[in-house]
C-alpha cells in the first residue's frame, strides 16, 4: 500500500498492522519488517510472556518500532471477540483512529491433538475459522480506514495436495476426521490452507461487489518452506527428517527469508487484490486449478459464515447468561 511503504501517517497517526501468530517464526519476522515500513504493528498470540519476548527483540533491532502485544487464540471463539474488544479499548486510550489498516492471518498450527473448545478440530479451528472468524469481527475496522486496507492470508503449497474437496459444515469444522482411526494430519493441514486461499480469492470478490470499489484489498501469500516451530506437536524425528529434506534440496528458508511474500503481499498497491503471491520478490503464480472453482468457493463461504453465525449466536448466549450473574 503506497501510503504504509513508505513509513508515511495519515494525518497525525500511523497505519496499523494486525499480525496474528507473531510470537515467533514468519509472524515475528512479519512484525520486525513491518514496523520498519513505519507500521504501528500490533502483535496477537497466545502467551503474553513471548509477546513481551518477541516486542523486546523488535525494539532492539528498531529502536523506532510502534508496537502493541495482544493475546489471542484463534482456536478459541470467545479469545477472538475478547481480542477484539483489547483492540477497539486499545485504540480508543491510544486516541488512534478506530480503524486498521493491515490484517495479516499468519497464526497456523499443525497438530497432533484434535478438538479445540468450540468442538472443531484443531488445525481446521485454528488454521481456517479463526481467521475467518478474526477477519470478520475485524472487517468493520478495515472498512472505517480512510486510507485502502488489505488482508493478507498466509497459505501454503501444500493446499496443492488437495484434489477434492467438500465444503459442508462436518468437513469444514473438521468433524469429519474426528472419529477416524487413524489422524490424517498431513491431510487436514492442506485442507485448512486450501480453504484459506478459497476464502482470500471468495472474499476478494464479494468485497469489490458489495463495496464496488477497491477500499479494501486481499491478498493470499505463500512463503514456501520455512523452519519454524510449526510441527513443535509433531515426534521430534518426524520434524526433523521433514527439515533435513527440504534442506538437502535447498527449499527450507529462514524465516528472515522467508517473510518477503508476506511483506510482498501486505506492501503491493492499493489496486492489487485477489492474487496469489509466492516466495518473494513480488513473484505471482497461479495456485491450484480446483482453487479457482467459483463454485468450491461460493458453498465455502455459505458454510463458513454458516459456523460463523453459530458460534457468534452460542457467545452472545454465554455473555446474557454472563451479564445476568
Amino acid at each position: 500500500m503506497a501510503a504504509s511503504s513508505s513509513g508515511k501517517t495519515f494525518g497525525r497517526r500511523m497505519p496499523i498492522c494486525v499480525i496474528t501468530g507473531a510470537t515467533s517464526g514468519l509472524g515475528a519476522a512479519a512484525a520486525l519488517a513491518l514496523s520498519k515500513e513505519g507500521f504501528c504493528v500490533v502483535l496477537a498470540g497466545r502467551s503474553s510472556l513471548k509477546l513481551s519476548k518477541v516486542i523486546s527483540n523488535i525494539r532492539r533491532l528498531n529502536k523506532e518500532a510502534h508496537l502493541e502485544g495482544l493475546e489471542v487464540d484463534l482456536s478459541s471463539f470467545s479469545s477472538i471477540m475478547s481480542f477484539k474488544n483489547s483492540l477497539e479499548n486499545w485504540l480508543l486510550d491510544s486516541d488512534m483512529h478506530p480503524s486498521i489498516q493491515l490484517l495479516i492471518n499468519n497464526a497456523g498450527i499443525l497438530a497432533t491433538s484434535r478438538l479445540t473448545t468450540d468442538g472443531h478440530e484443531r488445525m481446521m479451528g485454528t488454521n481456517y475459522i479463526g481467521a475467518f472468524s478474526l477477519t470478520e469481527v475485524l472487517l468493520s475496522l478495515l472498512k472505517n480506514s480512510p486510507i485502502p486496507s488489505r488482508i493478507v492470508n498466509v497459505t501454503s503449497f501444500t493446499h496443492r495436495n488437495v484434489l477434492s474437496f467438500q465444503p459442508d459444515k462436518e468437513t469444514v469444522s473438521g468433524k469429519r476426521f474426528l472419529d477416524l482411526r487413524k489422524y490424517p494430519c498431513a491431510q487436514i493441514y492442506e485442507y485448512s490452507k486450501f480453504c484459506l486461499l478459497l476464502f482470500s480469492y471468495e472474499l476478494h470478490r464479494q468485497l469489490h461487489l458489495t463495496e464496488g470499489s477497491q477500499k479494501i484489498s486481499v491478498m493470499a501469500a505463500d512463503p514456501g518452506a520455512v523452519k519454524t516451530n510449526i510441527m513443535r506437536e509433531v515426534p521430534l524425528f518426524i520434524s526433523q527428517a521433514a527439515f533435513a529434506s527440504l534442506r538437502f534440496f535447498g527449499l527450507l528458508q529462514s524465516p528472515k527469508m522467508g517473510v518477503s511474500s508476506i511483506c510482498d503481499a501486505a506492501l503491493a498497491p492499493p489496486e492489487a487484490s485477489g492474487l496469489y503471491l509466492f516466495g518473494g520478490r513480488g513473484r505471482t503464480v497461479d495456485s491450484s486449478p480446483l482453487s479457482y472453482n467459483l463454485k468450491l468457493s461460493r458453498e465455502l463461504w455459505a458454510t463458513s459464515c454458516d459456523i460463523f453465525q453459530d458460534l457468534l449466536q452460542i457467545y452472545n448466549k454465554v455473555s446474557v447468561r454472563n451479564d445476568i450473574k
